[in-house]
């Protein structure tokens, strides 16, 4: 028996990244002076994996103030869209294409529920539908979201997604070596820590959240129930933030264990095609 999902986690998970939409905009971690200057938010790869977007479509669901949305517009894709439920973080997307002088056409954003994209999003398919790290943990269900996902999937497309791999939620905070949760558990995780990620020490009100951790098998699972072909699953022994006191960071600003530790898979990628025929 699970537990029941909170009646009220669809809101205080919106209230929670509103609020926090501000404090991230103007952080040192998102550091939005170098992104207008140039900087790439997007990792090597995902830019491996993805390969070459120039005159593509491509639609970033949960895109939160849209870094790697127009990432990928400057790296040539023809059309992009990001849609995420918080319409501060929309406006700031918005407000950043302006910046980068890329108009609607090249890049649009949209604020909506993920579970209702198909309904929001300006175009019935998309050559790629993409969903960067943080995003799987914040919805309840994995079906319905694979579902939306994969009906934007035009004939001939992919979708890509790249997490952080559930099993390292599983193990202690400080060395990462001891199991300390569930990685089966299907349990709301309710928390109300205050600060973000982007600033630990920041003052916050709106400090409720809920979220689901979602196994790596139900993952690959939910999108190839939903029509899509998997093309590859790569896991992958390094992190973008420091998930344990003992990671340490390297030349390549990925987080690693010390030499004398075994590796576990921190971050891991999916790629999921549609055939032309579908």
């Amino acid at each position: 028996m699970y537990a029941p999902t909170p009646d009220d986690w669809y809101e205080a998970n919106r209230a929670r990244w509103d609020e926090r939409v501000a404090i991230h905009a103007s952080s040192a971690f998102y550091d939005l002076d170098a992104f207008r200057s140039g900087t790439d938010s997007l990792r090597d790869f995902e830019l491996a994996e993805v390969g070459d977007v120039t005159g593509r479509t491509l639609l970033h669901l949960q895109c939160h103030i849209g870094l790697d949305t127009l990432s990928w517009a400057r790296r040539g894709a023809a059309h992009v869209v990001g849609l995420d439920f918080s319409e501060p973080a929309v406006e700031t997307a918005r407000g950043l294409a302006r910046a980068l002088d890329l108009r609607p056409d090249r890049a649009a954003f949209v604020a909506a529920d993920v579970y209702d994209a198909a309904d929001a999003v300006p175009d019935s398919g998309y050559d790629i539908v993409y969903t960067g790290t943080g995003a799987l943990n914040w919805l309840p269900d994995l079906d319905r979201w694979a579902e939306t996902a994969a009906s934007l999937v035009a004939p001939g497309g992919f979708l890509y997604l790249a997490e952080f791999h559930p099993l390292s939620e599983c193990l202690d905070d400080e060395t990462g070596s001891t199991v300390t949760h569930d990685y089966f558990s299907r349990d709301p995780w309710v928390d109300e820590t205050p600060g973000t990620y982007a600033d630990v020490g920041a003052a916050t009100v709106h400090n409720r959240s809920v979220e689901w951790q979602h196994p790596v098998g139900e993952v690959v699972s939910a999108l190839a129930g939903a029509g899509l072909r998997i093309e590859f699953l790569h896991e992958h022994d390094a992190s973008i933030v420091a998930r344990y006191a003992s990671l340490e960071r390297h030349a390549d600003g990925y987080y690693r264990p010390p030499a004398n530790r075994p590796r576990i898979p921190m971050m891991y990628s999916v790629k999921a095609s549609r055939p032309v025929g579908d």
